[in-house]
């Protein structure tokens, strides 16, 4: 009996041991981080992202992206992220204050995702992208999502966001059709563009 107490209290310790260094102190170190400016007058970083992009984050979740594609950039010296034009600084805790559910990723199937709304502005190539990735990426790995759109008859005039496919493409949809982005294709890219470190904070500038 006496065993089982002082396992009891050695279970216990190790869990309340854990507890606290790894969300107490954490939260005592970043649980206060606020966006900052870097000099007077200036706007304050980060920004918290648009409903919208709030809202296509959670389909990139849902789609399982954070499984292939991290958003971390690494220091110099531990990679190669800058040489690869993933971004021109280090990714910091303060960078994701915004963020309830913080999707650095596990793994590097696909470049890392922290700056592609900085390097890849047109949201047409995104959604070329997402319906079938060898259109923009030839050996690309990643599968299509061409569930995330839709084929309909053109009426009047082709509409706006139209997908616009190459004259080689052997998929072109028939005479009369276009493929359009759902709402939840329109809410992903509008999170892929939203991701951008075009800014400095005190603990990570670009010459950094």
């Amino acid at each position: 009996m006496k065993n089982i107490f002082l396992l009891f209290l050695g279970i216990l310790f190790t869990i309340a041991f854990s507890f606290t260094g790894i969300v107490l102190i954490s939260n005592v170190q970043y649980g206060k981080l606020k966006p900052v400016a870097m000099a007077e007058g200036e706007d304050t970083q980060p920004r918290e992202p648009s409903g919208i992009a709030q809202q296509g984050k959670k389909e990139y979740e849902t789609l399982g992206c954070l499984y292939c594609h991290s958003q971390q950039v690494r220091r110099k010296g531990f990679g190669a992220d800058f040489a690869r034009g993933w971004g021109d600084r280090q990714t910091v805790a303060r960078d994701y204050i915004f963020q309830k559910r913080v999707v650095l990723g596990t793994m590097r199937t696909g470049p890392d995702l922290t700056n592609v709304g900085e390097r890849l502005t047109d949201e047409s190539w995104h959604y070329l992208h997402l319906y079938d990735p060898q259109l923009t990426a030839k050996g690309s790995l990643m599968p299509p999502f061409k569930y995330l759109f839709r084929k309909q008859k053109i009426r009047d005039e082709r509409t706006p966001n139209a997908l616009k496919f190459p004259p080689d493409y052997k998929h072109q949809p028939e005479e009369g059709y276009e493929i359009v982005p759902t709402e939840n294709a329109e809410k992903l890219v509008a999170y892929l563009l939203s991701l951008k470190l075009n800014y400095e904070l005190p603990e990570s500038k670009f010459s950094q």
